[in-house]
Parts: C-alpha cells; sequence; structure tokens
C-alpha cells in the first residue's frame, strides 16, 4: 500500500500524513450551525469527512474525531426569538435531525459534538489567555482580536492582506468579508438577546472563538487535522489560527483539508440564501435511497473539485449500488467460504485512496473488476475460490464505501432456489406457477428481471 498523501491548504501542496502521535489522529471537524436542518450540500462535506476518516481507519490509525455544533449565532439568537423559545427549544430539533441524517447516511460518529452554549467557560478562559499576551481590545464592551498582533494572519488562506485598513472589524456573524481584519472575540450584550455573565461582562462569544475552545479542550492545543468547506478557509479557520496559536504558542493544526462546494444543476453553490438546496429528507421522499445518496455525494467526483448535484447523478449512483447488489448475490459463495481480495485489485483500490482520496479512481477500478468477472460468471467459468476473493474484495472497498447490503445468506439461499424453480416451471411450460413466484419474490421486497444474460433481480 502506498503511504498516505493528502493536499494541505496551508501548504498548498501534497504532503505525507504523518500523525503527531504514531498511530493516533485527533481530526476536528467543523459541523452544522443549528439554524434550520441541514442541505444535502452540508452532507458532501460531511461524506468528505467521512472517507477520510474510513480511509485513516482502514490504514490501521486509531481516530479520534470531534464534530462542534453551532447553536448560538445571530439567526439563531433572531429565530429563537421571533417564535419565543429558548435556544435550546429552538435548536433541538434540528440537531435531532442533523443525526438522524447522519444515521441515514451512514456516517460514523464522531467521539464527541460538543455545543457551543455549553463551552462557554471555555471560551472565556481562552480570551483572557488572548488579552494576557496583548492581542485583544475592547470597544463598545466587546472584545476583539487585534490582527496586527499576530503576524502570520493569512498563513492559511494565503491573502494579500496589505490593503485592507488598519482596525478595521466585523461584528457581526453573517460576515460581508468586506473589512475582516479585526474580529469579535465576545460581543458586548444587546437589548432583547440571549447572553451570558461572565468575566468579560454580560454578553456571548463570537463565531470564530467556539471552534478553537471546544476543539483544544478535546483534542489538545495542537491537532493532526482540521477540515471543512472551503468557504471556510477565510475567514473562520483563519481566525482561528489566530486566537489558537495567538494562546498557546504552539502550531494549532498541522493538516489543513477542505472539500469544494456541492452545486446546483446551473453550477451555482448549493446554499439555503439562493433556496437551490434539498435535505436528505426531501430526497427520500421523492424515492431515492439513503444508500444511493451516499454513493453520489462519496463518488461524483474528488472532495476538491465542485459536485453538480442532479437527478442524473443520483439515478446513476441508484444503478451502480444495484450493479454492486447483484454482484454479491450472483457470487452465490458458500457459507463457510473464505478468501482474500485479489491482491492486485486490492492494490489498486488502496493505492488510489492514499492518493489523497481518490475515490473516482478507486471505484473506477472496482467496477472493471466486478464487470470483468460479471462476464466470466456468465459462462460459469469462475471457481469457488475465485468467487470467494472477489467477496472478499467487496468487504474490503465497503469499509470505505457502505453502500453495499450484503444479504444474510439464508435470503441469498432462497431467492437463489426460488430463481430456479421458476425457470424450472417456465422450462416446462408451467407459466402460472412462474408467475407465481415472481409474485411471491416481489412480495419478499425483490424484483425480477429477464434479460439476454439471464435473470437479475433488485430490492425494492
Amino acid at each position: 500500500m502506498s503511504k498516505l498523501t493528502l493536499f494541505n491548504t496551508a501548504s498548498q501542496r501534497l504532503e505525507e500524513f504523518a500523525p503527531l502521535v504514531p498511530g493516533q489522529v485527533r481530526m476536528y471537524t467543523c459541523g452544522p450551525t443549528v439554524h434550520d436542518y441541514s442541505h444535502v450540500g452540508n452532507f458532501r462535506t460531511v461524506l468528505f469527512q467521512d472517507l477520510l476518516r474510513r480511509v485513516l481507519e482502514s490504514q490501521g490509525y486509531q481516530v479520534t474525531q470531534v464534530m462542534n455544533i453551532t447553536d448560538v449565532e445571530d439567526r439563531i439568537i433572531r429565530k429563537s426569538a421571533e417564535r419565543a423559545l429558548s435556544i435550546d427549544e429552538y435548536t433541538a430539533p434540528y440537531i435531532d435531525a442533523y443525526h438522524e441524517d447522519l444515521s441515514t447516511l451512514r456516517v460514523e460518529p464522531a467521539a464527541e459534538y460538543p455545543r457551543a452554549t455549553r463551552h462557554i467557560p471555555e471560551m472565556v478562559s481562552l480570551i483572557q489567555q488572548l488579552d494576557a499576551k496583548g492581542h485583544t481590545y475592547v470597544s463598545d464592551g466587546s472584545t476583539y482580536f487585534r490582527i496586527a498582533s499576530f503576524p502570520r494572519y493569512g498563513v492559511l488562506s494565503h491573502l494579500n492582506l496589505s490593503g485592507i485598513k488598519a482596525g478595521a472589524r466585523v461584528d457581526v456573524d453573517e460576515y460581508s468579508k468586506e473589512d475582516p481584519r479585526d474580529f469579535v472575540l465576545w460581543k458586548a450584550r444587546k437589548t432583547g438577546e440571549h447572553f451570558w455573565e461572565t468575566a468579560l461582562g454580560p454578553g456571548r462569544p463570537g463565531w470564530h472563538i467556539e471552534c478553537s475552545a471546544m476543539s483544544m479542550k478535546y483534542l489538545g492545543e495542537t491537532l493532526d487535522i482540521h477540515t471543512g468547506g472551503v468557504d471556510l478557509i477565510f475567514p473562520h479557520h483563519e481566525d482561528e489560527i489566530a486566537q489558537s496559536e495567538g494562546a498557546t504558542g504552539k502550531t494549532f493544526v498541522r493538516y489543513w483539508l477542505h472539500a469544494q462546494h456541492l452545486q446546483d444543476a446551473t453550477g451555482e453553490k448549493m446554499s439555503k440564501r439562493l433556496k437551490n438546496f434539498a435535505t436528505v429528507r426531501d430526497l427520500l421522499a421523492e424515492g431515492y435511497t439513503p444508500r444511493a445518496i451516499r454513493y453520489a455525494l462519496l463518488t461524483g467526483a474528488h472532495y476538491r473539485s465542485p459536485l453538480a448535484f442532479s437527478e442524473d447523478l443520483l439515478r446513476q449512483a441508484e444503478g451502480a449500488v444495484r450493479r454492486l447488489d447483484e454482484f454479491v448475490v450472483r457470487l452465490n459463495i458458500a457459507e463457510d467460504a473464505t478468501g482474500l481480495p485479489p491482491e492486485d485489485v486490492k492494490r489498486q483500490w488502496d493505492d488510489a485512496l492514499s492518493n489523497d482520496l481518490n475515490i473516482q479512481e478507486a471505484v473506477g477500478q472496482l467496477f472493471k473488476f466486478v464487470g470483468g468477472l460479471n462476464t466470466r460468471l456468465d459462462s460459469a467459468s469462475v471457481s469457488e475460490a475465485e468467487r470467494a476473493s472477489a467477496y472478499a474484495m467487496l468487504k474490503h472497498a465497503n469499509r470505505i464505501l457502505d453502500v453495499i447490503d450484503f444479504p444474510a445468506r439464508e435470503l441469498e439461499d432462497t431467492i437463489t432456489r426460488l430463481i430456479a424453480e421458476r425457470k424450472s416451471a417456465r422450462d416446462a411450460n408451467d407459466f402460472a406457477r412462474a408467475d407465481a413466484i415472481r409474485d411471491q419474490l416481489k412480495a419478499m421486497g425483490i424484483q425480477l428481471y429477464d434479460t439476454k444474460d439471464g435473470v437479475r433481480w433488485k430490492r425494492l
């Protein structure tokens, strides 16, 4: 297996991955802002993170993943006030829905899902550390980070900040990004807004300080990997670096990884602002399966390339998943069969994923293998050992894909037996019996297809 290389946003190049502590990976992933239901554009990033984690685990690393939940910011405060609800009451259904969607898409759960509202003391303590080191100032009751005090500002985004007016600051969470020099750490209380009484005065945290405080609490002062969407590189992740390293004097993150946007059919970024988004629930209601949605978001494009989301993409994903299901059944593995994946196919799969998570190359090699063996299965020239080896390869690939539902041995045997009985009935011109068997399988959730290459089936 090739050594894992990842594209580090900070260095703008592929780097061989090596964690700070051998065998252990501390990974922080930016999670949802729960002012509404998350849309599939959000889950494109989540599934990139899931791919990264599964590849790391497949290479023997022990991964500790933390994903934050932002449950306090301008939109949440505004919307909860409009509905006369507390922040917890307003965000609860969206947090529950997010976890349900994660489960639906088979995303491996993080070790922690810290909520911003539960970590105010940690944020206040971090701001106090920054104040003690001369990185902050107070204006109108709010505490700001002084960018001029941190010479490395811009190391992640590689922006030319020389023309930005010194002292300009942004005092809102919904950034215009026109004057992003100084940023708010603690916002003074405003009439009608939720606030906390702290040593900094009554108020609430700025957006950026939340991730620094929570990531360092659960993962330490230096993280191996920090991920998110490309829209978070500036100012959010840039500000995280400034405030984290300003407080500790240590490298905050060793590898920064960012996923490109999901786009609609016109090429626009999928977003709530443009109202061109769909939720996982919307897609399920339209009849798409969770496995197809996962496959489409996971394999539709390399994580560093935009992905155009469309009905065609989902239909292709449904077809790919069905083809894998049918191949598993065609292998007809004996219950006690054991085998190892074909070495050349496994190497191609592993090497593709080690090359900056190139899942497209990996699945391309997998389907090339499936297609070749399918042709040989039609001519009954595949040995039991080869079948067992192919089955093992699918198991190996599914550690990453997690879209193949390997049928229970009993169900496989039943389907195979009934298809054989139906063939015998048709050969004997007993079409009533053949139709009855087809109906029996349909009642079991199995649809038959008669093709020139024989009978195929899929789950309904």
